[in-house]
């Protein structure tokens, strides 16, 4: 378990490092202004992380100790949580961000491989500790770009968006709010498929770099640099959910 855990953990300090970069170059009055998350301040967006680190560590104990500590009380005082937050200084929203991160680091280095296929939950869906790695990665990688603070969709690491384009792409699949896709990411031997299985009715192929159908599928892009056939324009896609 170790030759997965540890590298994992590495590309998350990787991460929280570049978006503790981010936060800490903001003023008080671009903390205070909107993220690319509607009704979202910048102040709340690093909150949420804060906060969402804080939660995983509460996931983290349920699987070192076995007592079931939820990720948060409630979905209510998650919310109240971020909200209370998001109107700090720069400075206080940084140093939060890097002390829950330090709390979450700390945590995760406690565990053994045991605890690590412990099952937690989440919302109702259980899964191992070891996918909290994962989830947090996304949460950074999404949010930062969400920051609007300079850091783009390009910048995403191409071996986050290998691992993240295909579980993004499966939770579409079915979907008979997203209409019928073929995705050729670049680079790629294989194909992604997105919404309901249309045996008689041709599909939308989208082409285009790996991190662009990530940002366009997640909503975090129009999807202008993909390529389309099958269709007039690059389909819109339902929330992620």
């Amino acid at each position: 378990m170790d030759t997965e855990i540890s590298p994992a953990l590495d590309r998350i300090q990787e991460s929280t490092g570049q978006l503790l970069t981010s936060a800490g170059a903001l003023t008080d009055a671009q903390a205070a202004g909107a993220s690319r998350l509607p009704g979202w301040t910048r102040g709340h967006v690093l909150t949420h992380l804060a906060r969402n680190a804080d939660g995983f560590v509460n996931l983290l104990t349920w699987a070192r100790t076995g007592v079931k500590t939820p990720m948060y009380p409630s979905e209510a005082a998650r919310d109240a949580g971020i909200e209370a937050g998001a109107g700090r200084r720069a400075a206080e929203l940084t140093a939060d961000l890097r002390g829950s991160s330090a709390a979450f680091a700390a945590a995760a280095a406690g565990l053994t491989a045991a605890d690590w296929a412990a099952q937690v939950e989440r919302r109702g869906d259980s899964f191992p500790a070891r996918e909290i790695l994962a989830r947090r990665w996304a949460e950074l990688e999404f949010h930062h770009v969400d920051l609007d603070a300079g850091y783009q969709a390009a910048d995403w690491p191409a071996a986050w968006v290998a691992q993240e384009l295909p579980q993004v792409a499966e939770s579409f699949a079915g979907r008979p709010d997203m209409p019928p896709c073929q995705l050729y990411p670049d680079g790629w031997a294989d194909r992604l498929t997105v919404g309901p299985a249309s045996p008689h009715t041709p599909g939308v192929a989208v082409r285009g770099a790996p991190w662009e159908l990530l940002a366009w599928l997640s909503g975090r892009s129009a999807g202008s640099g993909l390529q389309v056939t099958g269709a007039a324009a690059v389909p819109v896609p339902p929330p992620l959910r």
